[in-house]
């Protein structure tokens, strides 16, 4: 039976959901699943939590928890990363210095002056898994959940062998968002979704094979709809195409929402759907459940029955069709453009569909975007690949021209300005980044 390692197996939530998933496949009910995490405690209630689920379920599953990440990835046939290099701490300053500046981010987990700074912790950390992957089970699937996706997938994809994607909900919850709009069940809708993570788009959406763009047009127009998700249907409305991924998430990722007060007061402080709150309400969030994720996971344990159901996360399917039973599989995922996007940069991270099957990825080509998309793309495209490159290298000027180019932060500062922030946010970062300290 397969094994299927987790390396930050203390998301709890994720982790959960992800094993519950996995278990409903009969080709993969009798899998060893190997929890690892550095932290202790987080990673004793994992544990816990599985052995609930696989006794629930009655399954001839076998479940480990270690500190070790040789001992979880030793054999594995499958691996799943959900980590967070830094802690709360450390994420604060990458929102926080920008927002002295005038940068004013929300999330900043994926783009932009945070979203690279993160990039620039992370990397090292998942080159290092890789390089555990190619030694101990060089034939898994590595399957990556942690944020920043596109940067962290183009630095693996480029660096190591592991046959390795990124998967974000954001494509099959928007999918299941529109169609709920114009009041069609799932199971009648099919599309073809690609672009970037987080900003890939909906350039075909149908209901029987009909295209159904024409009825949500007319719904974003309902004041109880628009509300919703004001960013994305400002985009929508203007540039014809609807985006992946939360307003709060896209509001950061172009120049049009949030460089002045009175444009982050209309369009980002008032949706009603996922994420309506600002950076205050998300860190306080944040350091709310640094105090509360203990009492949650206790509570969840003590409860007496468990749901089952395999939920909408596409590495369940992934792993049947890949080390299960073979049944192919269609998801979006993030791999390396070649050939796929006609006019993003090649070699850059794009979301596309892949058919994952015992043969691995295959990601399928999808043309041309249409231009006013493809615009928006390469600019976080070509910033993204160059933060990468400066990541790699260890040079810190790359990184600063990176930053120059952000919709957002260019939109805000001057160039002397930004070079001003991005040294601040490598002194903050110091302590973080090795591969920089022969130039600090």
């Amino acid at each position: 039976m397969p094994k299927i390692a987790f390396i930050g197996a203390g998301s709890f939530e994720f982790t959960r959901r992800l094993v519950r998933d996995i278990l409903t496949f009969p080709a993969l009910e009798g899998s060893t699943v190997a929890l690892m995490d550095i932290n202790e405690e987080r990673l004793f209630f994992a544990k816990k939590a599985i052995e609930k689920i696989i006794a629930a379920g009655n399954y001839p599953a076998k479940v480990l928890a270690t500190k070790d990440r040789v001992e979880a990835l030793k054999g594995a046939d499958g691996v799943v990363c959900t980590i967070l290099v830094g802690g709360v701490q450390v994420w604060r300053s990458d929102i926080e210095i920008p927002k002295k500046y005038g940068v004013d981010i929300n999330v900043g987990d994926t783009r932009g002056p945070a979203g690279i700074f993160r990039a620039l912790r992370t990397i090292p950390v998942m080159l290092d898994i890789c390089k555990d992957i190619e030694h101990y089970c060089p034939e898994a699937i590595f399957l990556n959940y942690t944020n920043p996706m596109a940067m962290l997938c183009r630095a693996m994809q480029s660096e190591s062998k592991v046959k390795v994607t990124g998967l974000c909900h954001s494509v099959q919850g928007t999918a299941e968002m529109l169609a709920k709009w114009i009041g069609a069940p799932m199971e009648e809708i099919t599309y073809l979704c690609a672009g970037i993570n987080h900003q890939a788009w909906f350039l075909e959406f149908k209901r029987n094979g009909k295209d159904v763009y024409p009825l949500i047009k007319e719904a974003v127009k309902r004041p109880e709809i628009y509300n919703e998700e004001q960013v994305r249907n400002e985009m929508f409305l203007h540039l014809d195409y609807y985006a992946t991924e939360s307003s709060g998430h896209n509001s950061e990722y172009n120049a049009w929402f949030r460089k002045r007060a009175d444009l982050i007061e209309k369009y980002c402080r008032h949706s009603t759907g996922w994420n309506p709150g600002e950076y205050a309400f998300i860190l306080k969030e944040y350091l709310k459940r640094e105090h509360t994720w203990k009492s949650e996971i206790k509570k969840w344990l003590e409860e007496p029955s468990i749901d089952l159901k395999r939920g909408k996360e596409y590495a369940a399917n992934i792993f049947n069709a890949t080390i299960g039973d073979g049944t192919l599989y269609e998801f979006n995922g993030n791999v390396r453009n070649f050939g796929l996007i006609d006019n993003l940069p090649e070699g850059c991270c794009v979301e596309v569909p892949v058919i994952t099957s015992k043969r691995g990825f295959s990601p399928i080509h999808v043309g041309s975007l249409p231009p006013q998309l493809a615009i928006l793309n390469n600019i976080s495209a070509r910033c993204e690949e160059l933060a990468v490159d400066g990541a790699i290298s260890g040079d810190p000027r790359m990184i600063f021209h990176s930053i120059c180019f952000d919709p957002l932060t260019s939109a805000v500062l001057s160039l002397a300005e930004i070079e001003k922030m991005v040294k601040e946010m490598f002194e903050a970062n110091k302590n973080q980044l090795p591969q920089f300290k022969h130039f600090w």
